[in-house]
Formats: C-alpha cells, sequence, structure tokens
C-alpha cells in the first residue's frame, strides 16, 4: 500500500463489542503496521455517548492517540447527549465534523464507517 495513503475512520455504533473488536483494533493495526500514512478516527452519533461513558474505552483511544491517530468527535452530536465535555477533558478534537468530513472525502481519503 502506497505511503501517502489516508484513512478516515467514521466509528457510529454504540455497541461496544464493534468498538472494541473491529472500529479499535482495525484503526490501530492501520496506523500501527504503517497501511495508511495518516489515520483519523473519527466519533460520530451514538459512539461519542459510548465513549464518554466508558473508562477501557477511553484507555483505548487514548492509546490510539499516542500512537499518532488523530481522534475527532462531532460536536453536535456529543452536545445532543451532553458529553461534549466529557469527551474535551480527556484530550479530543471535539468540533463540528460536517466540514471536516466533507473534505475528507473531496482530498480522496479512504472512508470506512462502523
Amino acid at each position: 500500500m502506497g505511503n501517502r495513503e489516508k484513512l478516515a475512520v467514521i466509528w457510529s455504533s454504540r455497541d461496544k463489542d464493534v468498538a472494541e473488536k473491529v472500529v479499535l483494533m482495525y484503526t490501530q493495526g492501520a496506523k500501527m503496521k504503517g497501511w495508511f500514512s495518516e489515520v483519523v478516527l473519527i466519533v460520530w452519533g451514538p459512539s461519542t455517548k459510548l465513549l464518554a461513558e466508558d473508562g477501557e474505552l477511553q484507555e483505548k483511544v487514548k492509546g490510539l492517540m499516542k500512537s499518532g491517530v488523530k481522534v475527532q468527535a462531532c460536536s453536535v452530536c456529543a452536545g445532543e447527549y451532553g458529553v461534549a465535555e466529557d469527551l474535551e477533558k480527556f484530550g479530543l478534537e471535539v468540533i463540528p465534523m460536517g466540514e471536516p468530513l466533507t473534505g475528507y472525502l473531496k482530498e480522496d481519503w479512504k472512508v470506512l464507517s462502523f
């Protein structure tokens, strides 16, 4: 795979098994094994609430961030669930995601959603 390929993973599922066994595992592999030069994890919709309430998942996401994965959360979604501050407290970039996602799509990033 090319060194300049970029991946945006959209995590919207509230299912913890999907988070642990698919989303976070693949995202980590994509970054750590160099499958993509840049990897962004977008926390969107119900996953914002799941992440805000689950310390175990928070630790896994912190590990992704330490490995170089950029993690962004949708501020509108987080606001609807009342968890924006909780996500910001442990270092997530909580922003309106419509425009950044549109940019990823227009810049020809590979986009994967769960």
